[in-house]
Parts: structure tokens; sequence; C-alpha cells
């Protein structure tokens, strides 16, 4: 692929994100490797376990082993903290869980992980392997999912997940393209990158307009729905204080539509997959003209060029792109107009709660 265009983004490193991009290339292989491994050692279903952010990433792995795994394969996502108090009938020893901290000690994580360990489960951890949670994982199976320059948005750590899922979908024979996608991914960074440039006065504009807005609705669906939650959630809830309501394109015509008026800004997130006929219904009726003068902003993935990459592999790299334009950019902009710091809590992490 041809050099990216040199064209500046505001605080962001743009050749620190391609060196990580590589790190993270290296870093899918041990991904693949553990998968095969737990398609060697054998498994009876597949739990994905999160607390906050990493649970709301995790729902893409989710969708994605869902829509293309064969009917046997049984797949979970669980919150730590639920499972910490209710435990899941279906685990079993013979069971396999990822998990991720981007922290390393999130203490949710921790606890699952010891009451996982004395039942004999296996467990997979993307953290940092000095972290607690990396420690009680053990080297083998943790791999580092931070990256060293710190930039972009959770692209990197969608990447080794579906490294992981996809690889266990191609050893049961539901993925046979895997190696094509591992192909034609391997340099997606660059085309990253310039999504980034190409969106970037939208984010800015969109920023300016809403990002001092009291309330603001965002809407997505399918392989897009745990990120439309992540930004909504950990990043203008937490990060910004900001008061947000997500809710599901299939969902959006049972009560929250009655809450549609001028001032209140909806954010539409429109995906490629099977459920993007659900995100065209929101669409077509935010545009109808019957909720009068109304803020509406659609960001649709589809607009925006993965070159080499195949239509049919459009599904998985979309919350790709979304979590560039998002997470990464409108959360730059988003800060640059509120002037609260993306770095500063009241609560998270400052006590014990």
């Amino acid at each position: 692929m041809k050099e990216t265009e040199k064209v500046e983004i505001m605080h962001f490193d743009q050749e620190g994100y391609l060196a990580d991009g590589k790190a993270a290339v290296e870093a899918g292989d041990k991904m693949e490797a553990l998968a095969d491994r737990v398609a060697d050692e054998g498994y009876d279903a597949i739990f994905l376990m999160g607390v906050g952010g990493t649970w709301d990433e995790f729902m893409q792995l989710e969708y994605l082993m869902n829509k293309y795994g064969d009917k046997d394969l049984e797949v979970y996502l669980i919150h730590a903290a639920e499972w910490n108090v209710a435990g899941h009938k279906r685990m079993t020893s013979k069971s396999v869980v990822l998990t991720a901290s981007e922290s390393g000690t999130t203490p949710e994580v921790l606890e699952a992980i010891g009451k996982l360990k004395e039942m004999g489960v296996r467990v997979f951890a993307m953290t940092k392997p000095e972290g607690p949670i990396g420690q009680a994982v053990g080297a083998d199976n943790c791999i580092k999912m931070a990256s060293s320059h710190g930039e972009g948005g959770c692209e990197m750590g969608y990447y080794l997940a579906d490294r992981f899922g996809l690889k266990i979908l191609e050893r049961r024979g539901c993925f046979p393209k895997y190696r094509e996608f591992v192909d034609q991914t391997k340099d997606v960074w660059a085309s990253l990158l310039d999504i980034r440039k190409q969106f970037e006065p939208k984010a800015e504009q969109i920023a300016k307009k809403y990002a001092l807005a009291p309330y603001t609705m965002f809407v997505g669906s399918g392989a897009l729905w745990g990120e439309t939650i992540l930004f909504a959630m950990c990043i203008l809830e937490e990060m910004q204080w900001k008061r947000t309501r997500y809710i599901t394109s299939a969902d959006f015509f049972h009560g929250t539509l009655e809450l549609v008026e001028p001032g209140v800004p909806v954010i539409l997130f429109k995906g490629e997959d099977e459920c993007r006929k659900l995100d065209e219904r929101v669409d077509a009726f935010l545009k109808s003209g019957r909720t009068g003068d109304q803020d509406i902003v659609v960001i649709d993935t589809a607009e925006y060029a993965l070159p080499g990459v195949d239509p049919e592999f459009r599904p998985i790299t979309s919350v790709w792109i979304l979590s560039s334009l998002v997470t990464d950019r409108l959360s730059a902009y988003y800060e640059l107009n509120t002037k609260h710091n993306l770095a500063y809590r009241r609560y998270y992490h400052q006590f014990d709660y």
C-alpha cells in the first residue's frame, strides 16, 4: 500500500500509530496461536468476559462468532461482576474464557480469574503481562493489548479479539477465508489513518455543534452496537460527563422515538451487516420531517474505504472504522469544545468503591 498522505491529525502521532499497528499484527499472530491451542485441546463453550468498556468491546466478537459460527457453537458474553455473584450454569472445566483489561488491574476480572482457575477453566487475557491480571493468567495465556504510543481508538483491541475468535471459527470449518482476511488486513492501519483525515473536518463540525448539548441520543446495531455503547458511556459519560441515551436501531421505535424532538441531537451509526436495514429504518424516520427541525447526524462506515479488503469482510472491519472515527477523532474534538480533559475523573479509580 502506498504511504498515507501527510495530513495533520489533531493531537495524533501518525508514525506511532503505524508502529502500533505493526505490533498489533504480531500480537494477532499470538492470539491465533492461542486459538489453535484451544482448538487442539478441545472446549465445550467460549466465554467472552469483560467489565464496562471491555464488555462493550466483546459484543462485536460475540456477534461475529454467532453470525459465522455453526449451530453447535456456544459463545457467551458475560460481565465479570455479574458472573462473580451469579456464575453461569453452562460453564464447566472444559470451557474457555477470553478476557481483557487495559489497566491490567480491573478488580472484578481479577476476582473472576481466581474463581475460574479453581474451577479448572482456561483463561486467556489481553492485558499487560506485568499487571495483576497478566500475572494471574500466566505468561503463556497473556497477550499485550495496549499500544506503546497510546494512539487510536479500540480498533487494535478489536483486531486482536477477532484474530482469536475467527481462528476458532476457521478450525470449526465456519470461516474458511480466515487466511485471506488476515492477509488483507495486516496493512489496514494506513487506511485507518486516511479515513481519520477524511473524517477530521466532520468530527470538528459535529463536536462544535453538539458537544455542549445537554442530552444526546446514540443509535446503532449489529456489529456496531457495542461500540455505540462504548462511545456514549465510556467516552461521553465517563470522560466528558455528558448525558446520553444509547439505543439499538431495533429498539428505537419502542419508547425512545417519543423523546425525539428539536434540541435533542440524534447520532446514528450505520453499519454494514444484516442490521443495516434496521439502521436505514431509523434514518428514514429521522429524516421524514415528522420530528420537526431535528438535529440528526449519520455516520455511515460504508462511506470509508479500506482498499484491498474484500466486501465480505466489511461487517468485521466496520467496527474498526467506527472506533477510529468516533472513539478516537470525535472524542478529541469533544474534549476541545467542552474544555474537559478526557483523562480527568471524579470517581473512577480515585478511591475504593
